[in-house]
């Protein structure tokens, strides 16, 4: 009889709680591209802002799970794998 041994990496209520705030990190780049497709500079320039200020905001140690959400968002924007806060 084999037995599976399953690792868990954290409580179940961390484990949730950082993949929450990975969706909301993902969903709030999303809604910032979503500024772009809008025909106003001032849009465009708030934006750029929220955007940027985002970028420099999500922890370095969840940046791949947020490039996976933007993937699944389809979104244009990503975390390079060498970039630091």
């Amino acid at each position: 009889m084999t037995a599976f041994i399953h690792r868990q990496h954290g409580a179940p209520r961390s484990r949730l709680r950082t993949w929450q705030q990975v969706r909301t990190w993902a969903r709030l780049i999303r809604e910032a591209e979503a500024l772009w497709h809008v025909d106003v500079r001032a849009l465009h320039r708030v934006a750029a802002l929220e955007l940027s200020q985002l970028l420099e905001e999500v922890p370095p140690e969840q940046r791949t799970r947020v490039n996976r959400w933007l993937v699944r968002y389809d979104v244009a924007t990503r975390f390079n794998r060498d970039e630091s806060p």
